[in-house]
């Protein structure tokens, strides 16, 4: 047999490999979710160019206000991530421990699969996680009206992060992807990564690049990034399971 120290060290490259492996599939998982962006975050963005002052209706103003606005909506995001990953860490430390980490990559895993399955068009049934975030958004909806209209692009900033919390499906498959990740850092890191991946959608949305909004709409790539969503899930699903 090995020695333990090859062995440490080959079990410290496979978890950095499923660590890449889950930043990539994050990144993919915003990527290919932008018809969902587009569906969700249409009124947000039109708001959000209403808001922007006369002056600032111009291509470097607009992009100004638009980064302010998805670093806001990143960060909550991030903390999102963080405070979800650390905490049911720390939970999964007190009681089962492995145990309870494995159950928490397999209900992520299933959400993979059914958000796949969703973005594919084939099933809806992640839309029910928003019906049950929407209970709770007209409580902190009225927050994002006090910075609007903006009269500096640093409002911006506070409107995108109360944004950031809008029920949405994708956003609440990625938390539970977060919460598996075992650690605040790694909860973090996931969010932060599909925060990334919506860029593109939210920049298109914002008007700065009509021809990439039709290419995010195209049917082969959601049906690509779906495909590649449901084969990580069921990759996930095994290693949940052979943890047990």
């Amino acid at each position: 047999s090995s020695p333990p120290s090859e062995r440490k060290g080959q079990t410290i490259t496979a978890k950095m490999m499923a660590n890449n492996l889950d930043l990539l599939g994050a990144l993919l998982v915003g990527l290919a979710g932008s018809g969902h962006c587009i569906a969700m975050c249409g009124g947000v963005s039109a708001a959000l160019s209403m808001a922007i002052p006369a002056d600032r209706q111009h291509f470097w103003g607009r992009l100004c206000y638009l980064l302010n606005y998805n670093l806001g909506r990143l960060l909550s995001y991030v903390i999102a991530g963080a405070l979800v990953g650390g905490l049911l860490a720390t939970t999964s430390e007190l009681g089962a421990g492995k145990h309870a980490l494995a159950g928490l990559r397999v209900i992520a895993a299933l959400l993979m699969i059914a958000l796949g399955l969703y973005l594919a068009g084939w099933w809806q049934g992640v839309l029910l996680l928003e019906r049950i975030g929407a209970k709770f958004w007209p409580l902190i909806k009225p927050l994002a009206g006090r910075f609007i209209p903006f009269t500096s692009a640093l409002h911006a900033l506070p409107f995108g992060m109360v944004w950031g919390w809008l029920p949405c499906g994708l956003v609440y498959s990625m938390l539970a992807w977060s919460a598996a990740a075992g650690s605040a850092g790694g909860g973090a890191l996931i969010m932060f990564f599909f925060g990334l991946g919506t860029l593109p959608t939210l920049f298109a949305l914002g008007g700065l690049a009509d021809r990439l909004r039709y290419w995010l709409t195209l049917r082969s790539l959601r049906l690509g990034g779906a495909l590649l969503l449901m084969a990580y899930g069921l990759h996930t699903l095994w290693i949940g399971l052979a943890s047990f």
